[in-house]
């Protein structure tokens, strides 16, 4: 059992469980739906998907956890979750307890981001923006393979900025949830897309078949696909002037739109304060499995084996 470490993606529809082994190999891997709205079998649901997994592996394991929102530097409880009823709860304290042993928890995005660049497409670069964009807008920051969490807990939350160089007729923008207008993410989360198909005259299509529709030639489709382009140039260009990484890796559903990893980069160069742009943009190796497995990471190898050798002296 020595560097087997345990990833749990709590996610607001479905909770997945991963082991992976010192090589990065998938152990076991389950999937539960998620209790809506209540807290406590939450709690209860985590703790029977670990206990079954340490009988199907023979062994304690280390454990860390993906989860919308983040644990407050300031209060030690959950905040910014989509999944409201963690909001307001001390999460990690709770797990910690139930399943009598140290945790790791960090934002799904950061899970994806950590993933990526351990053992993803980033694998082997010194800095890693990933970014999560499908119903919402998230990211997060590796720096020479350590994930960058930030003093408020907040690193990486690029979709609530601005959209950059925003036009006339950009501003003020879209509502956004968090109370403001012209968010990045009201721009370039999926619903974003399908909205600004609607509001120029085309039906209520998902944002795969606006690609789709775009790819097929339908001209309002093709228009409004180009203007996503260049809105997500503006908002990486962003990123690439204050990060400067070496790599974006573009998740969620968004980042199966092929045209993006050719497209994007073509237009960005304009506003990237430099006289040429060697960052990547690529798709995520792992894909939907990137979260799940960047929990199990937020472990290292060193650490992973210390606590299971501390578990059996403790027994």
């Amino acid at each position: 059992m020595d560097g087997v470490r345990i990833g749990i993606d709590l996610g607001g529809t479905k909770i997945e469980i991963i082991a992976l082994d010192a090589d990065g190999n998938v152990r076991l891997r389950h999937r539960v739906a998620t209790p809506q709205g209540d807290y406590g079998g939450i709690l209860d649901a985590i703790a029977d998907l670990v206990a079954g997994a340490e009988r199907e592996l023979g062994g304690r394991a280390t454990v860390g956890i993906g989860t919308p929102g983040a644990v407050s530097p300031a209060t030690g409880l959950m905040k910014n979750s989509n999944s409201t009823c963690l909001n307001g709860q001390p999460l990690l304290d709770d797990l910690c307890e139930r399943l009598r042993r140290p945790v790791r928890l960090a934002n799904d995005a950061d899970c994806f981001a950590l993933s990526e660049a351990s053992d993803g497409a980033a694998a082997g670069a010194r800095s890693v923006f990933g970014v999560i964009v499908g119903t919402g807008t998230g990211a997060g920051i590796v720096h020479q393979g350590r994930l960058l969490h930030g003093v408020n807990a907040i690193a990486g939350e690029w979709g609530h900025n601005p959209l950059p160089w925003p036009r006339d007729e950009e501003r003020p923008g879209p509502p956004c949830y968090c109370g403001r207008h012209g968010c990045i993410e009201t721009w370039l989360s999926g619903p974003g897309l399908e909205r600004q198909y609607r509001d120029a005259g085309g039906a209520a299509l998902s944002a795969a078949a606006i690609d789709a529709a775009a790819r097929d030639g339908e001209a309002l489709a093709g228009a409004v696909m180009a203007a996503y382009v260049e809105r997500m140039a503006r908002a990486l260009a962003s990123v690439i002037n204050l990060l400067d990484p070496e790599v974006i890796v573009l998740g969620g559903g968004i980042g199966n739109i092929e045209c993006l990893y050719r497209e994007v980069p073509a237009v960005w160069q304009p506003f990237v304060f430099s006289d040429r742009v060697d960052t990547r943009l690529v798709k995520p190796r792992h894909g939907d499995s990137s979260g799940v497995r960047g929990a199990a990471w937020l472990w290292t190898l060193g650490e992973a084996a210390d606590v299971a050798r501390e578990t059996r002296l403790r027994r």
